[in-house]
């Protein structure tokens, strides 16, 4: 997933970017709302953390102008213990959910996941590639009851075409998912990481169609 976290508090920022990319997520960060909307203007990222006290401005506001341009992208609200009201004010906003400081990180990695299964059409954790079952929601692969071991980056381009089942991706949509803004790409990567899902889980999981991308059928 391409994931934007918006928040300025730069600990608890750097904490959840190193979570996250330690799942295989792409992360990009914003400290303040100028920043996020530079970003989001961008990107499609496929879920967004908001903290809504930014120096620049509201969170909140940030969040009503997306929904009014149509920007469906799912987003979580980061409030305080205490603060009832901000949270029904995000979920009134057109927040998707919200998450209470201090929060549990592998808690907000599951419900990032969720939000961004849902959004893409497809909630179910437990998907079937063949005679693998794939574990979205941990992130595991099986094939009977043997766990196949699959890299960070690895698991992140399955999973993002296992998400666009059916659908092509172009190889500059899956750098897209699997890069943030300040990460090195190889001009090869995709490719390197298809061929070794191939070796793995055996050429047919995974097609090529030339000039355009890839799929799972």
């Amino acid at each position: 997933m391409r994931i934007l976290i918006v928040e300025d508090t730069a600990d608890l920022s750097d904490a959840v970017q190193r979570h996250l990319r330690g799942q295989g997520h792409a992360v990009d960060c914003a400290a303040t709302r100028d920043e996020a909307e530079a970003a989001w203007d961008v990107t499609e990222y496929d879920a967004v953390l908001l903290d809504l006290g930014l120096p620049d401005g509201s969170g909140l506001q940030l969040l009503r102008a997306r929904r009014a341009r149509g920007d469906r992208t799912p987003v979580l609200i980061a409030t305080a213990r205490d603060q009832i009201s901000d949270r029904i004010a995000g979920l009134d906003a057109g927040a998707d959910d919200y998450v209470v400081k201090p929060y549990d990180l592998d808690e907000l990695a599951a419900r990032l996941r969720a939000h961004a299964r849902r959004a893409g059409g497809d909630p179910a954790a437990q998907v079937s590639l063949g005679e693998f079952r794939m574990d979205r929601a941990g992130g595991r692969l099986f094939l009977g009851q043997e766990e196949i071991r699959l890299t960070s980056r690895e698991w992140a381009v399955l999973d993002a075409l296992v998400g666009a089942r059916g659908r092509v991706l172009s190889r500059q949509a899956l750098e897209e998912r699997l890069y943030a803004f300040d990460d090195e790409i190889a001009g090869n990567a995709v490719e390197v990481y298809v061929s070794r899902l191939r070796a793995k889980l055996g050429a047919e999981v995974i097609e090529t169609r030339r000039g355009l991308g890839y799929l799972v059928p």
